[in-house]
């Protein structure tokens, strides 16, 4: 199967000049869904990672005692503690948003579960782009809704989610990774990344892309969630699903290696990336 490596060369354009007169509305405004107990710092991780892409405004909802831990030392987001989707906070939060990230430290709560279920429905009657990924994808296996129709998601699961979602063994996902991602994006719709070494991104009708950037010292806790805030951050800016879910993977994996070549050895920490992707911006 032809797989098309991953380029800066080829994203040049992607992310138009910004206007001297520009303001932060014009950056869009990702909403970051998550942070179940014990789980804070996914939620932090994928919002900061959201700004430092160029979003002009990030709101995380999460748990109502993890607010100080979200905003502790990064005044910059807004931050809802949320303990129902019923709660009108919630819903003025939706109808701001360009783009939504469900996912990072959801977990697998009665609060958690309300909340993807909110989700689900809003998305049925909306065209503002989503995110699932990490605990998002875990109830979309158990629920197993239909999202084929809609084009504008992206899903980003490693390969246990992906595993999970298709009823299989890691061990047959990893054995033909780029049948795996096409498996997948037939079944859910929307551009699919499967992450791993290797990662590859896929949508319909398109040539899957391969990203031959990363390295072992990625394989920590985070990391999914900064990729995800990436992502997240460059729809928010206008990038097409399809575009800013290539040009997200790239960053993050360029990254990983310009920070362990910076730093050396294990105990590479998802948030070293994020000063290393906000200097990559300027490839883009």
């Amino acid at each position: 199967m032809t797989l098309q490596a991953l380029a800066f060369s080829d994203m040049k354009g992607w992310l138009k000049p910004r206007a001297n007169d520009a303001n932060k509305g014009s950056f869009g405004h990702v909403l970051i869904i998550g942070g179940d107990y014990g789980m804070p710092g996914s939620v932090r991780l994928a919002a900061e990672a959201a700004l430092r892409v160029g979003a002009g405004l990030v709101t995380v909802v999460t748990r109502p005692e993890h607010v100080g831990a979200v905003v502790s030392g990064r005044p910059e987001l807004l931050c809802y503690g949320l303990n129902s989707p019923e709660e009108n906070a919630f819903r003025t939060c939706l109808a701001r948003a360009t783009i939504i990230l469900l996912g990072p430290g959801l977990g697998g709560s009665d609060w958690s579960e309300s909340l993807y279920d909110a989700i689900h429905e809003q998305s049925s009657a909306s065209t503002t782009p989503l995110l699932i990924d990490a605990d998002g994808l875990n109830w979309l296996t158990k629920k197993q809704a239909d999202w084929q129709s809609r084009a504008h998601c992206v899903f980003t699961p490693h390969p246990g989610e992906a595993a999970r979602l298709l009823n299989t063994s890691i061990v047959n996902i990893q054995a033909n990774r780029a049948q795996a991602i096409q498996s997948l994006q037939a079944r859910f719709g929307g551009v699919f990344v499967l992450k791993g070494s290797g990662s590859l991104v896929y949508t319909n009708h398109k040539i899957p892309r391969i990203c031959h950037a990363g390295n072992p010292g990625m394989a920590s806790a985070g990391m999914g969630d900064v990729l995800s805030g990436v992502i997240a951050g460059l729809m928010a800016q206008g990038l097409t699903p399809w575009h800013a879910t290539q040009m997200g993977v790239l960053l993050h994996a360029e990254a990983g290696d310009a920070t362990l070549k910076k730093q050396g050895g294990p105990g590479l920490l998802a948030s070293d990336l994020i000063p290393a992707i906000h200097s990559l911006m300027d490839q883009c």
